[in-house]
């Protein structure tokens, strides 16, 4: 069941992101509208893209969780590899997306970090 529940969770990842493209944000930014954040339209476009597409990682992180329990049981260090991966790919999507902008990519790159590091002290104990 854990696995089956992981491939719904990968498959909702890409629907929602290919969907929500084509169908809302695609749509959205044709309207001449759009607020206007730290001075330009496209600030606000950038970060509504990068933030839609940051639920898909979830998702995809949350797949990997799945399997790796499915395989395992709780394995500790696999969890947390995982979830420093699943930020550590947050903040490139942030990063990339805001082009430096918008500054949760320091929060997710010091939780991708932070989460490594704890992943390694446990390695010691």
């Amino acid at each position: 069941m854990l696995l089956f529940s992981a491939s719904l969770l990968v498959a909702i990842g890409l629907v929602h992101s290919y969907l929500g493209e084509r169908y809302i944000l695609i749509r959205l930014f044709r309207r001449d509208n759009i607020p206007k954040t730290m001075g330009s339209s496209e600030f606000t476009r950038r970060t509504l893209r990068f933030a839609w597409h940051l639920t898909t990682v979830c998702w995809f992180g949350f797949a990997a969780i799945l399997i790796s329990l499915s395989k395992s049981g709780l394995d500790r260090l696999a969890i947390l590899d995982i979830i420093a991966a699943t930020f550590l790919l947050h903040f490139l999507v942030a990063i990339s997306g805001s082009k430096g902008k918008h500054f949760s990519w320091v929060v997710f790159l010091l939780v991708g970090f932070a989460t490594l590091y704890a992943a390694n002290q446990s390695l010691f104990y």
